[in-house]
């Protein structure tokens, strides 16, 4: 999810002003424009695959020089900047989801270069466990396919301005066990201002609690 979101106009991870116009998409002057061609999207997702991938080899080769230096300094913290940037946010085309699709644009685009972005503040090694496109050990996907004995329960909020449902559903598609579905038309990603939606939400999940005997 992350590498999807991640912005690939940034060349310099040590200085996010220094971009690649052709792929800065939330750019007024980018030559790209939605609807955007599925060669462009191609190009897109892989130079998101190897800007994650050039920050893990930097993780690593930092990890071995505290290694070898040896001095007491065994972690550091950095930052990665722009991670919120996603052509589904802004091309509806891509992946329809039943979402307000007018605020998405600046929202996005301000939530990109914000300090509270996805994976914005990390340390050398829960890069290479949670964010790395490589070695992560928090892939879902991946991990829904070692659960066999536990009921599961996905809840989808219709209404999430953020999560395409193609993430949402590899999930579903990927596990063996037993799965139930709790869509819910109404509610936004945080449930903000709508209580009763958090209502109905706990309501579904002890029912179905119920009926698979948990």
């Amino acid at each position: 999810m992350l590498t999807e979101w991640l912005d690939p106009s940034v060349i310099d991870e040590f200085d996010p002003d220094t971009r690649d116009l052709e792929f800065d998409i939330y750019s007024p002057d980018c030559p790209n424009k939605p609807p955007f061609t599925a060669d462009f999207i191609a190009a897109f997702r892989e130079r998101q695959r190897a800007r994650n991938r050039r920050i893990t080899a930097w993780a690593e080769e930092m990890l071995a020089t505290l290694r070898r230096r040896n001095d007491g300094e065994t972690e550091r913290a950095f930052v990665t900047h722009r991670t919120m940037c996603d052509v589904r946010w802004i091309d509806p085309t891509i992946d329809p989801m039943d979402a307000r699709r007018g605020i998405l644009s600046w929202q996005s685009s301000t939530v990109n270069v914000g300090p509270a972005g996805l994976a914005r503040f990390s340390t050398l090694r829960s890069w290479l466990s949670q964010w790395s496109y490589d070695l992560s050990n928090s892939k879902a996907a991946v991990n829904a396919t070692k659960i066999h004995r536990t009921p599961v329960l996905q809840i989808e909020m219709k209404r999430t301005t953020r999560f395409p449902r193609a993430i949402i559903r590899s999930f579903t598609t990927r596990s063996p066990c037993e799965q139930g579905i709790c869509e819910h038309q109404g509610p936004t990603h945080f449930y903000q201002g709508q209580p009763e939606h958090v209502s109905a939400c706990i309501d579904g999940i002890i029912d179905w609690s119920h009926r698979n005997d948990l």
